[in-house]
């Protein structure tokens, strides 16, 4: 890849959608020198002043579904640099500064193009450190033009086939801070999810299918990670999101199979 002789600049593409709540944590977080480009989807509460307070460049576009206006909020970045945030997310200093110096470096063709971040996720208020929560690591920096968001019903991931490095500092998730949020967001996931397994042709007739997944997957899930994984060590947050999690799963082929009996 061709590199001018002028500083490399980094932007950062956000996603919004009435995130007032969210979006001003998030927006002081970051880089003073980074350029960022908001799209938002029809919000109707004070997100676009917010991102206007900061200096942000918006983009209005209705909504696309969650790859394809991650990868059109990408496409309107100037920066030589990506990086992708949730409006949940929160950069720590540390991250801030491990960015400022890569991104500020002359890049070499022999180092990487794509980074993973390491990511906390708060549940709770609770930063959870166990039971596979943690680093949780997302490939979430590259250079403007080598990835992109793959296009999938349910957890969007960054496409990227070379070679990647990883980050050291931290991504702050503050994604579920009350608990009726959390069972709403696994509720409409856990529709999706059941879409998927109904188009994936996944049989749920048998009495034997039927049971492992709605009770007997979920249970081991559970096991796996509250006890074998230690997640008993995240105090009553980390029962309540276990629990919870594995619940996510049964609610799926539950859903999957009403959706295969009514057909």
């Amino acid at each position: 890849m061709l590199r001018s002789e002028r500083m490399p600049t980094l932007s950062i593409a956000i996603i919004t959608h009435n995130e007032e709540a969210n979006l001003p944590r998030t927006l002081r977080s970051l880089p003073r020198h980074a350029e960022v480009v908001i799209v938002d989807s029809g919000s109707t509460d004070t997100t676009l002043d917010i991102a206007r307070q900061h200096g942000a460049r918006i983009f209005e576009e209705r909504w696309m579904g969650f790859a394809a206006q991650k990868n059109y909020a990408i496409a309107q970045c100037t920066g030589d640099w990506v990086l992708s945030l949730d409006a949940d997310e929160e950069m720590t200093r540390a991250l801030c500064e491990e960015i400022t110096s890569l991104t500020c470096e002359q890049h070499r063709s022999t180092e990487p193009e794509a980074y993973y971040v390491p990511r906390r996720n708060m549940f709770l208020g609770r930063w959870i450190k166990y039971g596979g929560f943690y680093p949780d690591a997302k490939l979430r920096l590259f250079l403007r033009g080598a990835a992109q968001f793959e296009a999938r019903p349910v957890h969007e991931t960054i496409k990227y086939g070379g070679i990647t490095g990883r980050l050291r500092c931290d991504l702050v998730h503050h994604a579920y801070p009350t608990l009726t949020g959390y069972i709403e967001h696994m509720n409409r996931y856990s529709s999706l999810g059941a879409d998927v397994v109904r188009k994936r042709g996944k049989s749920l007739s048998s009495l034997p299918q039927f049971l492992f997944r709605i009770a007997i997957a979920p249970a081991a899930t559970f096991f796996w990670n509250y006890i074998v994984r230690f997640g008993f060590r995240d105090g009553r947050e980390g029962l309540l999101l276990h629990l919870y999690h594995a619940a996510y799963s049964s609610w799926k082929y539950a859903k999957a199979w009403e959706m295969q009996r009514n057909s």
